[in-house]
């Protein structure tokens, strides 16, 4: 099981993430970025985060350790945001804690300057991304980090953040192990991810015995009621038993056509485009604050 710890000190919350996490210490010493029972996400994204970290780890891949952590909203009274404390406060009990790296940096394209993506390690990362159905690691969002800090010591990939992972936990009955996954904006499409040698090597790994170790490390209490089953364990079977389905068939999801940086810009471009159709005029002009392109009234487009 996870190891658990207790917070003893608040040290600040990440409003970089929609989940609001925020950075304890615990009475092992260790400083941990919690997740919280309490936010808009639900129980299933901690769920998603044990099951794809545990795999991702049990598989090779770098991934920061996870723990339990006993969190008292009381030691976090003086948050002055009034939206932090109420989330503290229904996430009383037990949270989900990860590992926090000092001086790590978010992998991009700029951090990423000069560093080498081993093509290998890309496709671990991308085939397990499929296998999981993880939507969120992409070129705008990769949840990837760059450890140690650049300039210090050769840096590697660390894997964070999958709670967005597992999808099909949200339609049990609309699940299909078969399912294809979407690679066109994935964070490490444009370093030539060798993902049939990751489908070689980490397929047969993925059996029932290990499925069953993975999915044993989240509490029964993030499982309970779970609509259509009668049992922790029950649902625990249908995550093993989707995800060993799921890599079985991996041939019919395995992901090989990565687009160019230039047909992305072209995509983008067009739904820019589209978007722009029944805008104002005055709207027309000013610039998609989310990174997709502006396009003028001539229909010009301007990429940033």
């Amino acid at each position: 099981m996870l190891k658990q710890v207790t917070a003893t000190r608040y040290v600040e919350p990440l409003h970089s993430g929609g989940s609001v996490p925020g950075v304890v210490e615990a009475d092992d010493l260790g400083l941990y970025v919690v997740k919280f029972t309490g936010s808009a996400q639900g129980r299933k994204a901690l769920v998603a985060e044990v099951i794809v970290g545990e795999l991702a780890r049990a598989l090779g891949l770098r991934f920061p350790e996870l723990v339990l952590v006993h969190f008292d909203p009381a030691i976090a009274d003086a948050e002055p945001h009034q939206e932090v404390r109420e989330l503290h406060a229904s996430s009383a009990g037990v949270n989900l804690g990860m590992d926090y790296l000092p001086g790590a940096r978010d992998f991009t394209p700029e951090a990423a300057e000069g560093f080498a993506v081993d093509p290998l390690e890309a496709g671990r990362i991308v085939w397990l991304d499929a296998l999981t159905a993880n939507v969120d690691r992409t070129v705008h969002s990769s949840n990837l980090l760059l450890w140690p800090t650049l300039g210090v010591a050769p840096p590697r990939l660390w894997l964070i953040d999958h709670g967005a992972a597992l999808v099909f936990h949200h339609r049990w009955d609309a699940g299909d192990p078969t399912r294809a996954y979407d690679v066109r904006h994935h964070a490490l499409g444009r370093y030539g991810p060798d993902v049939r040698a990751a489908d070689a090597e980490l397929a047969p790994r993925v059996t029932e015995d290990l499925l069953r170790s993975v999915v044993a490390q989240v509490p029964d209490a993030w499982l309970a009621g779970e609509p259509g089953f009668g049992s922790p364990e029950a649902v625990r079977a249908a995550y093993v038993s989707h995800l060993l389905a799921r890599a079985r068939a991996s041939a019919a999801w395995l992901p090989l056509d990565f687009p160019t940086a230039e047909e992305i810009a072209a995509e983008n471009a067009v739904r820019a485009a589209r978007t722009q159709q029944g805008r104002p005029d005055w709207l027309k002009q000013v610039p998609d604050l989310h990174g997709r392109p502006a396009v003028e009234q001539d229909g010009t487009v301007h990429l940033r």
